[in-house]
């Protein structure tokens, strides 16, 4: 039952990273302490990881030897004094009837019931009588059948400057009856002697399965104390999942919340000045059978996109698209003319960046991006790269969602194209003449350049083992839900814990 306390912790402390939103305006100043990510795992979900991890929780116990040699002695007429002894009594079965987990404000409760145990134990007993000069013994083993035990523990948990802090509140074990049956020797003779000590068994085994709850709430608490309270991404940043408020008990789910934002290297909270948010209520499932609710809030794709431009990951050179012409004076003589007449079959290459974050907007039909960047237009001579003119662009587009695996993945479309001119060498360019051009090389470049990565998706941090089973997506205002039952496979691994989450590359792409 402590393996059971700790991996069903392991599952709410570490199994889901992204969700939805908290509240409040994003302020650079005031951001580590605000909750932008929750964690909700349903009655479904929890009655789901109790029953998986019952299983694993007796596989851990057993075989369980109870250190006490437990002995007695009795008086009896005509035999005298008799020794009784008992030792290595172990436990090597357990079968749980059924079991349960019920939430509270007061705390978690988990509680095995109707539960057996079979014990082995070797048996001794030794006397002297009048009738023989000498001392009479004999020996054997017996099996033991515990009946009707009930086993629970109940716990506080609460947020202890970021990590989880448990908090044992109750925990014991109540032994029912007890059947002994002995093997060996002359046991026919004994069985009524031995069944003396059915109470000292019954105490035994309570004690020693209470002290194993114990031992386990010690070590779940040392656990949670040591998350960390960030999860790498990749060189240049990491993901704060440090807890900003004590968990949420209802009595059919476990919130938690946590910071959830994209912070680089120095710890500083990357957040596009384009980007605000509002309270949001509780994100839910439209099939409440669900077990687990993922919801992913535009704060941490902007706190991303924030990120990564501070970064400057956000710039391309284009020297290669599917139609080479594009790249090449001679293919803009009829759209820019002073351009081939200064420069006559001269290769091309556009020299791409954003001038802002990409501003990410979420409502309930669609996600909606949009980029401003500016295309510099660069004729190169031999080694020299001699720039003529800048473009500035407003891209909007417009993604969909999917599921692959345990990762969020997706595509996006173009929807609109905007441009202006923001300076010039060669003269006042016509803008109309350029804008398909400008279409073209955003739908057949930047467009499957960009669906490349979302196609693949990032990884949603899952502990290994776990897949997600029949999702739902629900868009809703500023966030995507993921509703999901989830399944499991025992050729994994419950303790190795997937942190993964690694959304862009190291570096800068050439395109």
């Amino acid at each position: 039952m402590a393996s059971l306390a700790l991996l069903f912790f392991l599952i709410i402390s570490s199994t889901f990273l992204f969700s939805h939103a908290a509240n409040l305006q994003l302020q650079s100043s005031t951001t580590q302490d605000e909750s932008f990510t929750s964690i909700l795992v349903s009655q479904n979900g929890l009655d789901f990881v109790k029953d998986l991890l019952v299983n694993k929780a007796i596989s851990s116990i057993i075989p369980l030897q109870l250190p006490a040699t437990i002995e007695k002695s009795a008086r009896i007429p005509f035999l005298g004094n008799v020794n009784m002894v008992i030792s290595n009594v172990t436990i090597y079965k357990i079968d749980v009837l059924s079991s349960y987990v019920k939430l509270g404000n007061s705390g978690i409760a988990i509680v095995a019931s109707g539960t057996t145990c079979n014990l082995t134990m070797n048996w001794r007993y030794s006397y002297s009588t009048w009738l023989v000069p000498f001392e009479i013994s004999d020996e054997g083993r017996a099996s033991v059948e515990v009946e009707g035990m009930e086993v629970g523990l109940t716990f506080g948990l609460e947020n202890h400057e970021g990590t989880l802090k448990l908090s044992l509140m109750d925990s014991g074990c109540y032994v029912k009856e007890i059947t002994i049956k002995l093997d060996g020797g002359a046991s026919w003779l004994y069985q009524g002697m031995i069944n003396a000590f059915e109470e000292q068994i019954a105490s035994a085994v309570e004690s020693a399965i209470t002290n194993k709850l114990n031992d386990g709430i010690l070590k779940l608490d040392s656990f949670l104390q040591s998350l960390p309270k960030e999860i790498p991404v990749d060189d240049n940043a990491f993901l704060n999942v440090s807890v900003v408020e004590n968990p949420i008990l209802s009595n059919s789910s476990i919130e938690v919340d946590i910071n959830g934002l994209f912070t680089d290297m120095k710890n500083v909270p990357a957040v596009s000045k384009n980007y605000w948010q509002t309270r949001q209520p509780s994100f839910f499932c439209t099939d409440q059978s669900k077990m687990l609710g993922i919801s992913l809030d535009e704060a941490v794709f902007n706190s991303a996109s924030a990120l990564y431009y501070d970064a400057e990951f956000m710039e391309w050179i284009v020297d290669k698209v599917p139609d080479q012409a594009l790249l090449n004076t001679a293919g803009w003589r009829f759209i820019i003319p002073q351009l081939y007449k200064k420069y006559p079959n001269d290769d091309m290459d556009l020299n791409i960046s954003l001038s802002s974050p990409p501003v990410i907007r979420i409502s309930e039909r669609k996600i909606g991006a949009t980029v401003y960047a500016d295309v510099i237009i660069d004729v190169v001579e031999a080694d020299q790269v001699i720039p003529v003119a800048c473009i500035s662009l407003v891209i909007r587009g417009s993604g969909s969602v999917k599921i692959v695996g345990n990762n969020l993945g997706g595509s996006v479309k173009l929807d609109d194209l905007q441009m202006s001119l923001k300076w010039s060498k060669i003269g006042s360019l016509r803008m109309y003449l350029i804008q398909p051009v400008m279409w073209t090389l955003v739908q057949t470049v930047g467009i499957p350049y960009a669906n490349s990565y979302l196609g693949k998706g990032f990884p949603l941090p899952i502990i290994r083992g776990f897949t997600l089973q029949n999702p739902e997506i629900i868009f809703s205002s500023s966030k995507v839900s993921v509703c999901s039952d989830v399944a499991y496979s025992e050729s994994d691994d419950l303790d190795q814990l997937y942190l993964g989450c690694k959304l862009f590359g190291q570096q800068k792409p050439r395109m």
